[in-house]
């Protein structure tokens, strides 16, 4: 039983430090509620007009495109380093069809005009 009275105490323990946080926030920090500051605040878009408005899907493109990309690298790093040491010619033809593939990805992103800023 005394194992579960430690996790009751840390248990309390976090959430006493969490409320004594919160106090202290509360007698210390200002209170200066204008206008202004309870307006809404998203993404640095002023709320101007109704919510449902379309916006552009281009930097969900671009970010998706780096993920992608920055993922790859991750895979290709480790493959560099070891490939003399442990790796033989396999290794090399189906790192070759993974580069093949991205740069056929890349290829297709380019001619559909994704890669363009406007």
């Amino acid at each position: 039983m005394r194992e579960y009275l430690v996790v009751a105490a840390v248990a309390l323990a976090g959430v006493a430090l969490v409320a004594a946080g919160s106090g202290v926030r509360r007698l210390l920090a200002p209170d200066d509620a204008t206008p202004a500051k309870l307006t809404t605040y998203e993404s640095g878009v002023d709320p101007i007009g109704s919510g449902w408005e379309q916006g552009s899907v281009r930097y969900l493109v671009f970010a998706l495109l780096y993920v992608i990309f920055a993922v790859d690298a991750v895979y290709l790093f480790p493959w560099a380093l070891v490939i003399r040491s442990e790796l033989g010619a396999a290794s090399l033809v189906e790192m070759a069809i993974f580069i093949g593939v991205l740069v056929v990805a890349l290829l297709h992103v380019w001619r559909r005009g994704l890669l363009r800023w406007w």
